[in-house]
């Protein structure tokens, strides 16, 4: 945060805010089926996608991507 001073007014220059990246169809087939393993949480789904936890939650409810199916979720245990 950057403070000016201009005669009487005190100018305040906040730093720009961070925008999470789109999320497109694939990604939000793999986040509901995460969502649906019970595997991650919302917080640990955006911080793996490097989105914010509103677009999760978004998706989760239904409010974005409504018609997208849940993709098949594949685990490599060895």
């Amino acid at each position: 945060m950057r403070i000016a001073r201009k005669e009487t007014q005190m100018i305040v220059h906040f730093p720009k805010k961070r925008k999470s990246k789109p999320v497109d169809p694939m990604m939000a087939a793999e986040i509901k089926a995460l969502l649906l393993a019970n595997c991650m949480n919302q917080h640990d789904i955006a911080a793996r996608y490097e989105i914010n936890q509103g677009r999760v939650s978004e998706i989760n409810t239904g409010a974005k991507f409504p018609g997208i199916e849940p993709a098949q979720l594949t685990f490599d245990f060895k």
